[in-house]
C-alpha cells in the first residue's frame, strides 16, 4: 500500500458563486489570494487566525457533505516539501460516480487500455472542451508548519498551463534533494496570460519555488528538519562552519611587531580574539623583535651552510655577578591596542 501522510485539508485558487440562473451550475471565480478548506473546523479556524478572513462552512459542489473553508488574505504561503516525490499529475475525467478516467497520456489506468482521448478526437485532442475529455490534474501535497497537526494539505490544479509551472519548480527542488529530504518553500499565485490560436486566454499557475537565503542551499543537497523549520539558520550555520584563519601563521610571516598587531585587530574584529592567542602573537612579535625566525626559532643572519665556520668563535662564559640583566620583552606590549572586553573594560 502506498504510504502517505495524513491530508488534513485542501489549498485553493478559486471559488464559485451562485448563478443567477437556477439551471445552470454555479459560476467559478478566481481568487489572488489562498483559499484552505477542511473538514476540521479548528484547522480552518487556525488558518484565518494566521492569514486572515472569515470562516464559514461550505459544500463543494456537487457534493452534499458539508466541510469549512475560509478565504484568505494571504497572497504568499510558506510550507515544507515533505520527502519524497510529492507531486502527483494524469490526466483525468470525473462524474458524479468519482474518477471515470485515469491516464497517463498513452495508458487509462482504470480501464487498462489505451488513451481514450487519443483514439477518439486524435493527437490534438486537448484542444477539446473539457467536458469531453480528461483534463490536466495535477496534485501537490505541502505541509504548513504554522497549522495544528502532523500532516499535509493538498493543492490541486486542473490547469494545463499551471501543471507545467508546478511541475518545472518542483523538478528543481527533487534535482537537489533526490526526495531525500524536506525543503522549504514559498507558493504565491501568479495570474498569466498565452495567445493560442489567435485568441488570449487568461489563466493562473501556483508557483512553488526553494525558500532558502540563497541559490547554493537550495541545490547542495537534503538539509535537516531543523533548517526546513528554519531557513534562516542555514546562513548562521554557515557564517559557524566558515574556515578560521590561521593567525598565528599570518603573524610569523610577518617582519615587524607593527604588522602583528595588525593581526590580531584583525582577529579582535572578527570575533576570534582570546588570550591565549593574544599571548601566542605578543611572544612571536618579541621573536621577531629580537631578529629570531618565529619559524624556526633561530636567530637571523646564521650561517648554516657551513662555508665560513672558521669565523664562528665559542661563546665567552661570563661570570654571575658580569651579568647583565636580561631584557624585560615585551615592553612594548603596552602598545598593543587595547581590546574591548564584554564586561567593558580593555585588555
Amino acid at each position: 500500500m502506498k504510504r502517505q501522510a495524513a491530508e488534513l485539508g485542501r489549498i485553493r485558487t478559486g471559488y464559485s458563486r451562485p448563478n443567477p440562473d437556477p439551471e445552470k451550475g454555479p459560476i467559478p471565480v478566481k481568487s489572488q489570494t489562498f483559499i484552505l478548506s477542511s473538514h476540521s473546523r479548528d484547522y480552518v479556524a487556525a488558518a484565518a487566525e494566521l492569514y486572515g478572513g472569515r470562516v464559514e462552512q461550505w459544500t463543494p459542489h456537487k457534493q452534499s457533505v458539508a466541510q469549512w473553508r475560509v478565504i484568505t488574505e494571504a497572497r504568499e504561503l510558506h510550507a515544507i516539501l515533505p520527502a519524497g516525490d510529492p507531486l502527483s499529475q494524469s490526466y483525468e475525467m470525473w462524474s458524479g460516480g468519482g474518477c471515470s478516467r485515469r491516464c497517463d497520456g498513452e495508458t487509462e489506468s482504470i480501464r487498462g487500455q489505451s488513451c481514450l482521448c487519443l483514439a477518439q478526437y486524435g493527437p490534438d485532442w486537448h484542444e477539446r472542451p473539457p467536458a469531453q475529455v480528461c483534463r490536466p490534474t495535477s496534485r501537490i501535497g505541502v505541509m504548513l508548519p504554522d497549522l495544528p497537526d502532523l500532516g499535509v494539505w493538498r493543492l490541486e490544479t486542473k490547469s494545463h498551463y499551471a501543471a507545467d509551472a508546478l511541475a518545472g519548480g518542483l523538478d528543481i527542488v527533487l534535482q537537489a534533494t533526490g526526495g531525500r529530504g524536506m525543503m522549504p518553500v514559498r507558493m504565491w499565485i501568479e495570474q498569466r496570460s498565452a495567445i493560442r490560436n489567435g485568441k488570449t486566454k487568461q489563466f493562473q499557475v501556483v508557483m512553488v519555488v526553494p525558500s532558502l537565503p540563497k541559490l547554493r542551499h537550495a541545490l547542495s543537497g537534503p538539509i535537516s528538519t531543523a533548517a526546513a523549520l528554519d531557513p534562516s539558520s542555514l546562513v548562521d550555520r554557515a557564517a559557524i562552519e566558515a574556515p578560521r584563519p590561521d593567525y598565528r601563521e599570518e603573524a610569523r610571516e610577518c617582519r615587524t611587531e607593527a604588522e602583528v598587531q595588525a593581526v590580531w585587530r584583525r582577529a579582535s574584529d572578527a570575533g576570534h580574539g582570546s588570550d591565549e592567542l593574544l599571548a601566542d602573537l605578543k611572544q612571536i612579535a618579541a621573536d621577531i623583535a629580537r631578529n629570531v625566525d618565529p619559524h624556526t626559532g633561530e636567530i637571523g643572519d646564521q650561517d648554516t651552510d657551513g662555508e665560513h665556520d672558521e669565523g664562528v668563535v665559542d661563546a665567552e662564559v661570563v661570570g654571575e655577578g658580569d651579568a647583565e640583566p636580561p631584557t624585560a620583552y615585551p615592553a612594548a606590549a603596552g602598545s598593543w591596542p587595547p581590546v574591548a572586553q564584554p564586561g567593558g573594560g580593555v585588555r
